[in-house]
Parts: structure tokens; C-alpha cells; sequence
């Protein structure tokens, strides 16, 4: 799972696929900002086949806060 959101934040953010890790920050580590943000959770709904609602986007710090959305997105499938 970590592999598929690197390549995401890579691909939508042009993060540094070295700086990617579960305790890396969003904002501070990978420099998400809002417009990044709102691509990244649009190719994750598509890529996992999840809804994340705007509360939930807002929860989102780290690499591993999204893993762990995502885990629970889908154990719920």
C-alpha cells in the first residue's frame, strides 16, 4: 500500500519518492498543500475504489494517517 500512495503523491504532488515514508508529514515533510491535497484524494478514491469525506481529508497528517484511512476504507468493503 505504501508503494501505490508514494507513487500518487509522485505522480500528483512531485514529491520526492525518497522522502515518502509513514511518518513523513504532508505538509511539512512532502509540501502537500491544499490544490495537492485535493488531487491526491481524488486518485486515491479511484486507485483503493474508496470515499473519503472532507472531515476525513482534514485528519490527514502523516503518510500513515492515510494508510490507515485507507486500511479502514477498505476492511469495510
Amino acid at each position: 500500500m505504501l508503494e501505490q500512495i508514494k507513487k500518487i503523491l509522485v505522480d500528483t504532488a512531485s514529491v520526492d519518492a525518497a522522502k515518502v515514508t509513514k511518518e513523513a508529514s504532508l505538509k511539512d515533510d512532502l509540501g502537500i498543500d491544499s490544490l495537492d491535497s485535493v488531487e491526491m484524494v481524488l486518485e486515491l478514491e479511484n486507485e483503493f475504489d474508496i470515499q473519503i469525506e472532507d472531515e476525513e481529508v482534514a485528519n490527514l497528517v502523516t503518510v500513515g494517517d492515510v494508510m490507515n484511512l485507507i486500511s479502514e476504507k477498505t476492511a469495510r468493503v
